[in-house]
């Protein structure tokens, strides 16, 4: 299939064609969508298939530190510890980036030292996005100048949730472009909706659909800073979101969950929900991407236990 966005041409011309067509979107059944995300929880994955889903996630995870009390030290060693997550198994995955402020990029890709490991960073005013566009282009390039392989964008919820849908998508294609260096590569652009801001499933629908016509990378959940994260219901939502618009478009487009998984069990949750719905296809770090710090602690120790056979406990594995 051809990879384009021709068919949607006139949908962003104007406000009120992009309107037209994001509530001409079906409507979501709240209840059957949490009712299958739920059912598809409760799937079973046996030892072998385990130990490949737990190395698969853990080469999936965005490791993260984004707190105010961040040093050049702390993202030195989260670094460190992103290129070798378990120091006493060299066979464990490396994790897919780690996520950093765009002042701490350059410590990051130094650590780094031209190790297989991305390094993301938020921008764009994050994690609220109240700034002045000129800001957040300004934020985007800092990034990117810095070393930054990707960008973690926010969109303008109040923008969004006021309808203005056509000012969501024009921040969306700015960014996008700021993400291009002076060499003509690109950061690759993950954009955040913080879903348990916008209300509903129909609004977390339409905002996928907007990211996407505007040339995101990924779409993504959340910036983990408020109550409502990622939940097995949303992300299934956006799942289903990045498949109908590789069949109409051609066009794939990454999902990465953000906020609130923490285990094993959780995580593995999430991989049956991209196999079911999207495929083969998504199962690698380069189309799905967990956001996450406390994650990788406990998939070490359930790998720990099926290697050894006993559970090591957390004083086995770092502190982040």
């Amino acid at each position: 299939m051809p990879t384009t966005l021709s068919a949607f041409a006139d949908v962003t011309t104007s406000d009120s064609a992009l309107r037209r067509f994001l509530h001409g979107l079906p409507g979501v059944d709240a209840v059957g969508l949490e009712a299958r995300a739920a059912a598809l929880g409760t799937r079973s994955i046996k030892t072998t298939a385990k130990a490949y889903a737990i190395d698969l996630a853990i080469s999936m995870i965005d490791l993260t530190t984004l707190e105010g009390a961040d040093t050049p030290g702390k993202v030195r060693a989260l670094s460190a510890k992103a290129v070798n997550p378990d120091p006493t198994d060299r066979s464990t995955p490396m994790t897919a980036a780690v996520c950093v402020y765009p002042d701490m990029v350059a410590t990051a890709k130094a650590a780094l030292n031209g190790a297989d490991v991305k390094v993301a960073s938020v921008a764009t005013a994050f994690p609220a996005g109240r700034a002045a566009l000129p800001v957040k282009l300004a934020d985007t390039r800092d990034a990117v100048a810095a070393g930054a392989d990707e960008i973690d964008m926010v969109i303008d919820r109040g923008a969004f949730l006021a309808g203005r849908y056509l000012d969501t998508y024009e921040l969306i294609k700015a960014v996008k472009e700021a993400c291009v260096r002076p060499d003509g590569t690109a950061a690759r652009l993950k954009v955040i909706f913080e879903t348990g801001e916008l209300s509903t499933y129909d609004n977390i629908r339409r905002a996928s659909w907007i990211g996407m016509l505007a040339g995101a990378d990924f779409i993504k959940t959340s910036t983990g800073k408020v109550g409502v994260n990622a939940t097995p219901a949303n992300t299934l939502l956006m799942l289903e979101a990045v498949r109908d618009f590789k069949a109409q478009t051609g066009i794939q487009i990454g999902v990465k969950p953000a906020g609130g998984i923490r285990t094993t069990k959780d995580a593995l949750k999430f991989l049956v929900l991209v196999n079911e719905t999207v495929g083969e296809d998504w199962l690698s770090n380069h189309w799905f991407r967990f956001g996450a710090s406390s994650l990788l602690n406990d998939l070490l120790m359930q790998r720990q236990k099926l290697s050894t056979g006993r559970y090591s406990g957390p004083d086995y594995v770092t502190v982040d």
